[in-house]
């Protein structure tokens, strides 16, 4: 499965959903966008599993790889 990163550490909180959205968007059926953030995405979890129906909650993963270091993988149906 192919998949896009996204560092999001150095990016200010505000611009962060709209730069998610824009890339998830841009994904094609099957693709996964991978985030790499300062903290665990739930709010944007719960965001797109109600509002955008491409994106696969069930096949979501989240990994803590350092206090402030989380990788989340979005996948797209």
């Amino acid at each position: 499965m192919a998949a896009t990163k996204l560092d999001l550490r150095e990016v200010p909180p505000a611009d962060r959903h709209p730069k998610i959205h824009d890339a998830f968007d841009s994904l094609d059926s099957g693709e996964t966008l991978e985030l790499v953030n300062d903290h665990e995405p739930k709010p944007l979890f719960y965001e797109l599993r109600a509002e955008v129906p491409e994106f696969d909650a069930e096949a979501y993963e989240v990994e803590q790889r350092g206090p402030a270091e989380f990788v989340a993988r979005l996948p797209k149906k």
